[in-house]
């Protein structure tokens, strides 16, 4: 499974590096700081999972998925995210995400949701 992840915080992305290293049919196959990035990535290398923050410099991780949709992109979408506010949350799942979860309470839910993708997937 190609993954893309998006988060503007270098020690999220080390954390993320690390849980998603834990499975071999993972290849994390780009970066981005930035949600305009995040952007042309995502619609150059059309990965089967983007893991989206919902705030980054440029576009923010709300309007990426919009986006994804809208191209009708056949992709998985976690959004990962500090404000996992209520409002939040419906505004992601209105969006089109796959899974919405919080940095503080949910991170270690992560690797149950991408074993769960990969068996999704086979």
């Amino acid at each position: 499974m190609r993954v893309l992840i998006a988060d503007d915080s270098d020690l999220i992305l080390e954390r993320l590096d690390q849980v998603l290293k834990q499975f071999e049919e993972v290849t994390i196959v780009g970066v981005c700081k930035s949600g305009t990035d995040a952007l042309d990535t995502l619609l150059f290398l059309k990965p089967d999972l983007a893991i989206l923050d919902i705030k980054m410099p440029g576009l923010n991780g709300l309007e990426i998925l919009k986006e994804i949709r809208k191209e009708k992109l056949n992709m998985k979408v976690i959004i990962l995210t500090f404000h996992a506010t209520d409002f939040h949350r419906q505004a992601a799942i209105l969006a089109g995400a796959d899974y919405f979860l919080s940095k503080v309470d949910d991170f270690e839910m992560l690797s149950q949701v991408v074993n769960e993708i990969l068996l999704i997937d086979k």
